[in-house]
């Protein structure tokens, strides 16, 4: 009677622990591997390397190929497999998150030795290829991620100047393998300056985490830093600074409008001389090549009877003609003879 009831419990074990609870389902915003004994189920050939690690990172994170489970089911275990079941769906965490100790702000040292908060939020999802370094590789994937994070952001934060347009990301390297460098970030720094480049700051954050799925198994999708502030004292400092900049640009500008309406005005008053010169010598200079081309087609006595006819015009609306005596008399001379 014991070794049936032994025999029976047994059975029942197998029944419940193989057939109820040896079925699973993965959901579609899930993907699943399965350990045996706990290895995880390999694929013939090596994991493809990430193509944005280096050459020294290649050689730290090299991770098998694995099988992953993709939705649906029912799937089957034995009971000596387990299966590690991952959310693949875009999460978001605040930059504050930190499971050893507990803050309101991320603090960082600006170039000028000032201290600031910064706060806002990262939006990262599983990486599907690299699920045996987010499972298997570290304790806790996200831990390391967040951590890294801070780390690249505080030290750009600790060396950052305003670009002035430019992108904070060095471009890639040219066809001969040389590789240009990004902007030399080596001036004076401002909080302003951070404030007003937030999206350049993210874009450079993103580019920076790219290795975090060949790393630790987790793509940064967006890097959403919205808040930098620095010390209620060093706030009321900046924001009189801020005044008084604006104040001289304001004055500046106003300078810059008065000067360039002058020198426009200077420019269409001599524009103006210019032209009025030209009208008055342009009928001199056309009488003068007049002239010439009758004197020198009809001689001296083209020219007296050319300058004979322009004087009638002239003399009809003369009101009154001096003239010297020789030249009376040469008149009375001509007309008796």
């Amino acid at each position: 009677m014991t070794l049936a009831a032994f025999f029976g419990g047994l059975a029942l074990y197998a029944v419940v622990r193989v057939l109820i609870t040896g079925f699973y389902t993965v959901r579609p915003d899930e993907r699943a591997v399965v350990t045996s004994f706990g290895r995880a189920q390999r694929l013939e050939g090596e994991q493809s390397p990430d193509p944005v690690l280096s050459t020294d990172e290649l050689e730290r994170y090299q991770y098998p190929n694995i099988r992953v489970i993709k939705p649906g089911g029912p799937y089957f275990k034995w009971p000596w497999q387990k299966v590690h079941k991952v959310s693949v769906a875009t999460e978001a965490v605040n930059l504050v998150w930190d499971p050893t100790k507990k803050q309101a702000t991320v603090e960082a040292v600006t170039k000028d030795n000032l201290t600031t908060g910064v706060n806002g939020q990262i939006r990262f999802r599983v990486s599907e290829n690299s699920l045996y370094a987010y499972l298997f590789g570290v304790t806790s994937p996200l831990e390391h991620v967040m951590g890294y994070f801070i780390s690249v952001l505080r030290e750009r934060i600790a060396n950052f100047v305003d670009p002035k347009g430019q992108s904070l990301i060095a471009p890639p390297e040219t066809e001969d393998g040389l590789q240009t460098t990004a902007v030399e970030l080596s001036e004076g720094v401002s909080i302003n300056d951070l404030r007003k480049n937030l999206p350049l700051l993210n874009e450079y954050m993103e580019s920076q985490c790219r290795s975090t799925a060949g790393r630790y198994g987790i793509e940064l999708d967006a890097a959403l830093i919205t808040e930098i502030d620095p010390p209620h004292e060093v706030d009321r400092a900046l924001s009189a600074i801020n005044s008084t900049r604006n104040q001289v640009a304001a004055d500046i500008s106003t300078a810059r409008a008065d000067a360039e309406q002058q020198i426009t005005m200077s420019k269409r008053a001599v524009e103006i001389a210019t032209n009025n010169a030209q009208a008055e010598v342009a009928p001199l200079i056309e009488l003068a090549t007049t002239m010439t081309k009758i004197k020198a087609e009809g001689g001296a006595r083209a020219m007296d009877a050319y300058l004979r006819n322009m004087r009638v015009p002239l003399l009809a609306r003369t009101r009154r003609i001096v003239q010297p005596a020789a030249a009376v008399t040469a008149i009375r001379k001509e007309a008796t003879a």
